[in-house]
């Protein structure tokens, strides 16, 4: 992750964690209840009415004060906005490796190339329907969203408090050892 990401999760500047915090869960929220299109073409128009409404006050303005600033959104019209092919390559190059990768994982479980990996799949996938029958997908963005951005503030604020944990944490990390390792064992016999 980016210096940039973490900043907005830890609630570094509160401004910027804030406004994206805030518009996520807005849309999170809004397609609770309406499609993605309408979600998308309401708040497109919210913003639209808001540079409007803002252009046409900075033109009273300056007509009643007979003053000459020119447009008030000048500075924005005047960045290029351009994308550039490097930066294009680079990120479709990414996508394209993660796509690969999650395209080669998929067919190595579903062609049961280890059949202790398809069968972890299968328990994986198995879990999912029950999540899927207790959550709407849009309901775990939700808690996702709310979890990202609150439990590292929470841990940071706490961790003082979460060393009794510890414990409990190298105890489970033991027995998953052990599990992994007799699976190990199960798989090479």
């Amino acid at each position: 992750r980016s210096e940039c990401d973490l900043k907005l999760l830890y609630w570094r500047d509160v401004r910027s964690s804030g406004l994206l915090f805030g518009c996520s869960l807005f849309l999170l929220l809004s397609l609770l209840s309406c499609s993605i299109i309408s979600v998308l073409s309401y708040s497109t128009l919210a913003l639209l009415s808001v540079t409007v409404s803002f252009r046409t006050y900075r033109g009273v303005l300056q007509a009643v004060q007979k003053s000459d600033e020119g447009h008030p959104f000048k500075q924005y019209l005047e960045k290029d906005v351009a994308l550039s092919k490097d930066v294009v390559q680079r990120h479709s190059d990414a996508v394209l490796s993660r796509i690969d990768g999650v395209l080669k994982e998929l067919r190595r479980l579903f062609l049961v190339e280890d059949l202790i990996d398809s069968l972890k799949f299968a328990v994986f996938l198995w879990v999912l329907t029950y999540v899927g029958a207790w959550f709407n997908g849009l309901t775990l963005l939700i808690l996702g969203l709310i979890g990202a951005f609150s439990g590292p503030v929470v841990y940071e604020k706490h961790q003082v408090m979460g060393h009794g944990c510890e414990k409990t944490c190298s105890v489970l990390l033991s027995v998953l050892c052990n599990v992994h390792v007799s699976l190990v064992l199960l798989k090479r016999t």
